[in-house]
């Protein structure tokens, strides 16, 4: 990787708006070279359009793009989409259909015929397609389509490269694969990586860093493990997988549940909070069965529940339980196959440290 100490990309208080409303409101991020960073985030959100504006194809209203220290655009000073050494790839190949494999890749190329047919020769080795640089593209398969579409895009060696859902019109046994070669080749070629995507499995199978969006908002910005691990609120964490929630009320800075007593530190007395855990946190205690919800020091205290349907996912088993309590219903996912009986009752907890809290 190329040791430089400023981003190759920098974007400073983006603004965009549409009839008076920002779709982009003040969006800030910078990409290192040889970074993958993730724009993640429902549709509507503004990643299409913060991603069009930073190629040139759409103007900000406010805000500033910077590439390797150097301004690309402001809302005055504007370089030509052509010159700002930015590679596209979008959701669509977008391939000429009376172009050769080996001529697309080519098409963005200039200089001596030699040297441009050996940087397509050397593209298609690594994408694993020389074989069919003669071929056209209407007899490649999807796959193929998608690999011939990132070796145009990285021909010219562009310093930034933006990924537009890339990867969503491939089927998902082949999709993986293909995200593993790509991100193994842009890291190689060291570009700075902008993807864009609403799937929160590719952006953490690719990103070095999520910037997850919000009503045309950056909400929360960081590793995947962070922002997975330390979700900024319960939207975040319900983004990301299914959600429990036990909805609590506060007294001394501790939320009462029948799972016992979860910390709500700034609270104040009588305030609703929402604890929130993922299903693969809900655990059964078998060992309890019978004996009642006296608290251990491993699991805490217990809260029964009866089983209302049981699944079977493929690697993991999901179950629905009815609350004793409130009669709520909450998930949980255990590995390999566990069907109980519908009507089955069982002692379930909660870890403390699994479990987030936000205010209702």
């Amino acid at each position: 990787m190329t040791q430089l100490s400023r981003p190759r990309l920098e974007v400073k208080n983006l603004v965009r708006r549409f009839d008076g409303k920002a779709v982009v409101n003040n969006v800030s991020f910078s990409i290192m070279p040889g970074q993958v960073t993730c724009l993640l985030g429902p549709s509507g959100c503004g990643k299409s359009t913060t991603l069009r504006i930073i190629a040139g194809v759409e103007r900000q209203d406010e805000g500033e793009i910077w590439a390797d220290g150097k301004l690309v655009c402001d809302t005055i000073f504007r370089i030509p989409p052509e010159q700002r050494s930015i590679g596209l790839m979008f959701q669509d190949f977008a391939l000429f259909p009376h172009l050769s494999v080996a001529d697309n890749v080519a098409f963005g190329l200039t200089g001596p015929k030699d040297a441009k047919r050996e940087r397509v020769k050397d593209l298609l080795n690594k994408v694993g397609l020389l074989r069919k640089m003669d071929d056209f593209p209407h007899a490649l398969s999807g796959g193929e389509q998608q690999r011939v579409a990132l070796a145009r895009a990285l021909a010219p060696r562009p310093h930034i490269m933006l990924m537009d859902e890339p990867f969503s019109g491939l089927d998902n046994r082949l999709r993986d694969d293909i995200r593993d070669e790509t991100l193994a080749l842009l890291k190689v070629e060291d570009a700075a990586v902008l993807l864009v995507t609403h799937e929160p499995e590719e952006a953490m199978r690719m990103a070095d860093e999520i910037a997850l969006m919000r009503d045309g908002e950056i909400v929360q910005q960081g590793a995947p493990y962070n922002i997975y691990n330390a979700p900024i609120d319960r939207a975040a964490v319900a983004f990301f997988s299914d959600v429990n929630v036990i909805r609590a009320k506060v007294t001394g800075a501790l939320a009462d549940t029948p799972f016992g007593q979860f910390f709500a530190p700034g609270r104040v007395d009588g305030a609703i909070v929402d604890i929130v855990f993922r299903p693969q946190h809900l655990r059964i205690d078998f060992d309890r069965a019978g004996k009642g919800p006296n608290p251990t020091k491993s699991q805490g205290v217990a809260a029964r529940a009866t089983v209302k349907r049981a699944r079977f996912m493929g690697s993991e088993s999901l179950i629905e339980f009815q609350m004793d309590f409130d009669g709520s219903i909450l998930k949980a996912t255990v590995p390999n196959v566990f069907l109980p009986k519908a009507g089955q009752a069982m002692w379930l907890t909660i870890p403390r440290d699994k479990c987030f809290v936000y205010n209702a």
